[in-house]
């Protein structure tokens, strides 16, 4: 937390005295209390003593100084505010290796339905393209509001063999600028890409291109690294390995200001889903929050004077 006017943080230091003082004058009315030798008169006479009661009030008056105190210093916090304008391209893997069935009931079918989650649960003022790769890439849905033509799309797409991570990122770039090309002298909305796949990258150009590329336009990749290492398929006959290649993705990642997930099982992944959703859907801003402050002070007079005249028939 930072403040605007941090000079008036300097009015702390009579609060503080303040506070000093009320504690000294307590102790010395303490004291002079046990100089009445015959305690047992003394309970006759005096009635029974508030005990912590009496320190309700002052407490609640002395939280309202401060709090109010800083509220005029102007104190600012970065705060979680939604996207008015995004462009999430969803990159999908459909390579013969999603057939495996390390992932009940195979990768290729939990993908597609925390797919249709992803795309259910984003902000509707977003536009969503998809693309989908395999040997080569190709833009499935252009960036568009239109959710159903999204999950439409999810609900057809077939495996085939091949697996083209450079061109998916290189179809996604082209689809988010084919979005934003008649937009000319004003400010790109932010893109992102979020790239799922359960292998290396074996066709087309490479991953390392696809990130200096995207680095270069500002738009970072996220990826998710889905299956686990002993995932295997039947390909003529016999039965093939098809582990999943985490290194490569983070890469691709990292290297374009995305995250790296790891995913190996349909919760998991639907849960990188929602950790993504959540960080594209919203920026961090700075604002100034001495309104809570101010807010909170005042329910502390409330308490302070309400306390006061509940208990002792007086205000403070």
């Amino acid at each position: 937390m930072t403040f605007l006017s941090p000079v008036w943080l300097w009015l702390l230091v009579p609060a503080l005295l303040i506070a000093v003082l009320y504690v000294v004058m307590y102790l010395r009315r303490s004291r002079y209390a046990l100089r009445f030798t015959n305690l047992d008169l003394l309970d006759r006479l005096a009635p029974k003593g508030p005990g912590w009661r009496r320190h309700v009030p002052a407490a609640a008056f002395m939280g309202m100084l401060v709090l109010l105190v800083v509220g005029f210093a102007r104190p600012t916090a970065e705060v979680r505010v939604p996207r008015e304008q995004a462009t999430i391209i969803v990159a999908f893997d459909v390579s013969a290796s999603m057939q495996a069935t390390d992932v009940a009931p195979n990768r290729f079918a939990a993908a597609r339905e925390a797919a249709r989650r992803f795309v259910g649960d984003l902000p509707s003022r977003f536009n969503l393209g998809l693309v989908t790769f395999s040997s080569s890439a190709s833009v499935s849905v252009p960036p568009t509001a239109d959710r159903a033509a999204v999950l439409s799309a999810i609900d057809r797409l077939t495996t085939d063999s091949g697996t083209a991570i450079g061109e998916a990122v290189f179809s996604s770039l082209d689809a988010i600028d084919a979005l934003e090309g008649g937009e000319e002298g004003q400010e790109r909305p932010p893109a992102h890409i979020v790239l799922m796949s359960d292998g290396s990258s074996t066709m087309g150009r490479t991953p390392e291109l696809a990130a200096r590329e995207a680095a270069s336009r500002r738009v970072p990749v996220s990826t998710i690294a889905y299956g686990t290492s002993g995932g295997t398929i039947q390909m003529g006959g016999r039965e093939t390995q098809v582990p999943v290649d985490g290194p490569a993705l983070r890469e691709l990642a990292e290297s374009t200001g995305g995250g790296f997930y790891e995913a190996a099982s349909g919760g998991e992944l639907r849960a990188v889903y929602d950790d993504i959703g959540s960080s594209v859907g919203y920026r961090t801003e700075r604002q100034e929050v001495w309104p809570w402050f101010v807010g909170v002070a005042l329910l502390g007079a409330v308490v302070a004077a309400g306390t006061s005249l509940f208990w002792f028939s007086r205000i403070l």
